[in-house]
């Protein structure tokens, strides 16, 4: 695959800065809290490793923080912050709010059971009746990506969004192993770039992965 292939779409797809509820170790989820004065410096850095990048859109998650790292990334470019439910976070459903070890203490039983289980039914398995799985995540994900890609081949597209879809994304492509990254794997404002053709996708470079 050539990057100069008009072909190809090249995303880069960055994770929110660090939120209020990030320090606090609340579950977000799809609820939202603003970004923290480190967040917003986190985000700045990013953005000037794509201050010389030529964007043809910009989308984000309708999540607040991630919109917030979408105008800051934005800079002067004169572009439109389009938004997409799409590219939330995971739903977390009643836990959302919740201390992070309340959460993980609720779920520990469920989780050691599902971790019995094939890959395959790991995958769709659920925490709870309201939590998103792995699947319904990526799927909902990987959609949008193509849709993008579609949308604006041999072009640079800049996606803000979290962290579970990066995690589950970067695992559904094979980029690493299935449970080899834990929850939180990626960095706040951390990023990955990949080239996708409205089908395939390459993952051309990762930043900001802690295993």
């Amino acid at each position: 695959m050539k990057e100069d292939n008009n072909n190809y779409c090249t995303l880069y797809i960055v994770r929110h800065g660090e939120t209020e509820w990030n320090v606090s170790h609340i579950v977000q989820g799809q609820s939202d809290s603003p970004l923290t004065d480190k967040g917003v410096e986190q985000v700045k850095s990013t953005a000037e490793e794509f201050k010389n990048i030529e964007f043809a859109a910009i989308y984000s998650s309708d999540s607040g923080r991630a919109q917030r790292t979408a105008e800051i990334i934005k800079l002067d470019r004169e572009l439109a912050i389009m938004t997409s439910e799409s590219l939330r976070e995971r739903n977390y459903g009643s836990f959302e709010g919740s201390q992070s070890a309340v959460f993980k203490a609720a779920i520990q039983k469920v989780r050691e059971k599902i971790n019995e289980l094939s890959e395959a039914e790991q995958k769709v398995a659920k925490l709870a009746d309201d939590i998103e799985s792995d699947a319904e995540i990526v799927s909902r994900f990987i959609t949008k990506m193509r849709e993008i890609s579609v949308a604006y081949p041999g072009k640079n597209v800049l996606v803000t969004c979290h962290g579970g879809p990066i995690r589950t994304f970067l695992e559904h492509v094979g980029y690493y192993k299935f449970k080899e990254l834990p929850p939180g794997a990626m960095a706040n404002a951390g990023f990955i770039k990949v080239l996708c053709d409205g089908i395939d996708f390459q993952v051309k470079q990762v930043k900001g992965i802690n295993k």
